[in-house]
């Protein structure tokens, strides 16, 4: 099955080089290019893509303001974040959005593939050298302990979540804590609904902005 794939940035140089990697694969068929949001949105419509790479700093309309209007739209739609290493504050929006997860411009092939698979199978792909330099120590500790405080985690709870903040499966956490993968998805269930939240990456993004979680 072809995975059909809009990239979303504004400078032709990224697209291209995506576009190129991309096409080694023959899973994988780049079906539209928009250097906006705005362009993203009707590319959507027309082209119906799988999945979409998306940046977070664009003209006209960025990243997080076309997530926003995705979801208003009701198109669920898998998105990865295409960022650098200076947007820390939005990509932890992007992923209290939603996001399935982010690459760097400058990542890897075997990366690229890894995270598209993994947001196509409905799972979340956090780097943990990237997830460590996004979250770490982004609040302050008098804010961490009063926000702590309102939302209590079991131990267990809190070691999933520390392991999906690693990128880690379901099935890998079952293995490392010695419990069945269908006890983490109903750890997994009850973390969502303390946090409010309904997908991985929204619970690192919570999890680490209300102090729960430090990296």
């Amino acid at each position: 099955m072809t995975i059909k794939i809009l990239i979303v940035d504004d400078h032709l140089v990224v697209r291209e080089g995506l576009k190129l990697i991309l096409e080694t694969n023959q899973r994988y068929e780049v079906v539209a290019e928009a250097s906006n949001g705005v362009e993203a949105l009707r590319l959507v419509e027309a082209c119906k893509p799988d999945i979409i790479l998306l940046d977070l700093n664009m003209p006209e309309m960025g990243g997080l303001d076309t997530m926003t209007a995705l979801k208003a739209r009701g198109l669920d739609i898998p998105v990865i974040i295409l960022t650098t290493y200076n947007e820390d504050e939005m990509m932890i929006r992007g992923l209290a959005l939603g996001a399935k997860g982010y690459l760097l411009k400058d990542t890897g092939r075997e990366m690229i593939f890894r995270s598209i698979d993994a947001a196509m199978r409905g799972e979340t792909l956090l780097l943990p050298e990237i997830t460590e330099k996004v979250f770490g120590n982004k609040m302050p500790v008098q804010v961490k302990e009063s926000s702590s405080e309102k939302i209590a985690l079991t131990d267990k709870e809190l070691m999933v979540v520390q392991a999906i903040a690693r990128g880690s499966r379901s099935k890998e956490i079952g293995f490392d804590m010695g419990i069945s993968e269908r006890t983490v998805k109903a750890h997994l269930t009850n973390i969502y609904n303390k946090l409010g939240v309904d997908s991985r990456s929204q619970a690192v993004a919570v999890a680490v902005e209300r102090g729960i979680l430090q990296l």
